[in-house]
């Protein structure tokens, strides 16, 4: 898929609970290949956007993803009862629509640098780590050309940070993956993404990060009172 084709366009997108906005006219789209990184306080409706974009919630306004796009979808709680008496191999075989035979098990798990012995561990053997690395391969079974992933540290410590987004990556050249993830850290929407969208329930800015996060723009963004310390860097890694 050539990298200048938009694989999504959103157009005057809403949602709306009750009486409430929940977000309020988003415009943006996205490249193939390209990292989207969604930034925003809490409560900014960084996960309703996301919900909204996979179909699981009623919206006005226009999501027109590319036809035929498949989308992988890691969400930030996953209602897994981690006492479940299955095996990693057994969970990957739950995976719908998709042939799970050794093959594939075994490449799923290198994706995610671990070993094959882990098919046969116990999900309930498994860190919070590990099981994060368990759902990215979950999610990229299939080859979908999209990888959505709401805050992808959140069950990783500091020091895993930094491995799981390098992985990611990896991921995104293998796979040729057009990566749309949620973050509140600028130091790692200045290293990865090529494009920012700047959410507050409404949209606040879309575009390169060194383009749009202004001081002016991160102070709409979170209030004036808000102290920001991050590093500028020469470019994007994936450039």
């Amino acid at each position: 898929m050539p990298k200048e084709e938009n694989i999504l366009e959103v157009r005057r997108l809403t949602v709306i609970a009750g009486e409430n906005a929940l977000i309020k006219d988003i415009n943006f789209s996205v490249r193939a290949g390209e990292t989207v990184l969604v930034l925003g306080p809490n409560g900014a409706g960084k996960t309703t956007l996301f919900k909204a974009l996979i179909g699981s919630l009623t919206h006005t306004g226009e999501i027109q993803w590319g036809e035929g796009i498949k989308i992988g979808y890691v969400p930030q709680k996953v209602d897994l009862e981690r006492d479940l008496p299955i095996t990693v191999k057994e969970f990957f075989k739950l995976k719908a629509g998709v042939k799970v035979d050794e093959e594939t098990i075994k490449e799923a798990l290198s994706d995610v640098k671990l070993d094959k012995a882990y098919a046969s561990r116990g999900i309930s053997e498994l860190s919070s780590g590990e099981l994060q690395r368990l759902l990215i391969a979950w999610a990229v079974l299939g080859h979908p050309q999209v990888l959505m992933f709401d805050e992808p540290t959140a069950s990783v410590d500091i020091a895993g940070q930094d491995t799981i987004y390098e992985m990611l990556h990896t991921l995104q050249d293998s796979h040729n993956l057009t990566l749309i993830m949620i973050s509140h850290d600028l130091s790692i929407v200045y290293r990865y993404a090529t494009q920012v969208l700047c959410l507050n329930k409404t949209q606040i800015c879309y575009g390169t990060p060194r383009e749009v996060l202004t001081p002016a723009e991160l102070s709409k963004l979170y209030g004036e009172n808000h102290t920001f310390y991050h590093h500028m860097h020469s470019g994007n890694s994936h450039e």
